[in-house]
């Protein structure tokens, strides 16, 4: 394994399960250091297991707490939710190698965050749109492919970019790309859409599906705040149908929704934070970059600041009910 790079993963969860597993499958020394600690335990016991539809694998690596992960680190590939970040990167930056990076695979926009700690010369930008969940400790339940990019955050493929993009080819076809912040963007305007359907107990794509009017109209306000950016497509997501005045919007809808139905996973993470972990969800830290850019820019976004309220009822005890999508929708 001499000719294989190694890796940390910080955030062993259901991002960082799934590349770790791969990494470590194809010969790359891998550890994995997560804050709970029944999750180690069950890795450190019996392995990482990953669970497909077409059956089960399990590969053996070490995982480790924070308070007992190795003195210093390497390659990181960071996958802690968005608002375990700042905890994590002040565990993190002294344990850094000065030839060491981070690559944040991560939903939102945290570059900046890293950067603050590791200097933007150490922190690696990526978008990743993997449907996986933790089933159980020490088991990563596959829900479907998606896409996963890898680009420095100021626009360039540099070397190590290619290497990373290389080894992730053990999880599937990740690319290198001159343009993170546009899927970055791009996933924030999906990820809304994700969020609302999070508000009641239904698949994703039967939800996205019959509230039509109210995912385009939160999918526009997250561009119109994003202002004049170029934008990058995914999966099936396609950006420039959902920018403010653009139309094709229904046959784009028609492609993501037969897309989605396509998946095992059919209900959002956020929905799973709430109904089966009761744990607080992420979302509210991918939107702030999002609210504050548009008040920057002047942009109004009633129907996301509306969508995050009540995605904050459901937290605190109110009922998951589509009633909340077509309430929200009443008011277009």
């Amino acid at each position: 394994m001499s000719d294989r790079r190694s890796y940390t993963v910080v955030g062993g969860g259901a991002i960082g399960g799934t590349l770790a597993f791969h990494l470590a499958k194809a010969g790359h020394p891998v550890v994995v250091v997560d804050a709970d600690p029944e999750h180690v335990a069950a890795i450190t016991a019996r392995g990482l297991t990953l669970v497909r539809p077409g059956g089960t694998e399990q590969v053996d690596l070490p995982a480790y707490v924070p308070d007992e992960a190795p003195p210093e680190l390497g390659r990181v590939l960071l996958a802690v939710k968005a608002q375990a970040t700042e905890r994590a990167m002040q565990w993190l930056e002294p344990r850094l190698a000065r030839d060491g990076f981070v690559v944040s695979l991560q939903n939102g926009l945290n570059e900046e965050l890293i950067a603050s700690f590791v200097g933007a010369e150490r922190t690696v930008g990526a978008f990743v749109n993997l449907f996986a969940d933790v089933a159980e400790p020490g088991v990563v339940r596959d829900g479907g492919a998606g896409a996963l990019v890898v680009g420095e955050p100021d626009g360039r493929i540099s070397d190590r970019v290619e290497e990373v993009v290389a080894d992730l080819q053990a999880w599937g076809p990740a690319k290198a790309t001159a343009n993170v912040k546009g899927y970055l963007w791009a996933k924030l305007a999906f990820g809304a859409m994700l969020t609302t359907t999070a508000l009641a107990d239904a698949p994703m794509a039967d939800l996205i599906d019959r509230h039509r009017p109210l995912m385009h109209a939160l999918a526009a306000e997250v561009f119109a705040a994003a202002g004049p950016r170029a934008l990058e497509a995914f999966d099936q997501f396609d950006p420039a149908a959902y920018l403010p005045g653009a139309t094709g919007r229904e046959e784009a809808t028609d492609r993501l929704v037969a897309w989605l139905r396509t998946q095992p996973k059919d209900r959002s993470g956020i929905w799973r934070d709430i109904a089966v972990r009761h744990r607080p969800v992420e979302v509210y830290h991918h939107y702030g970059p999002v609210l504050d850019e548009a008040a920057r820019r002047g942009v109004e976004v009633p129907l996301l600041k509306a969508v995050l309220k009540r995605l904050a009822d459901v937290e605190s005890g109110t009922a998951m009910s589509e009633d909340h999508l077509t309430e929200l929708e009443a008011h277009l």
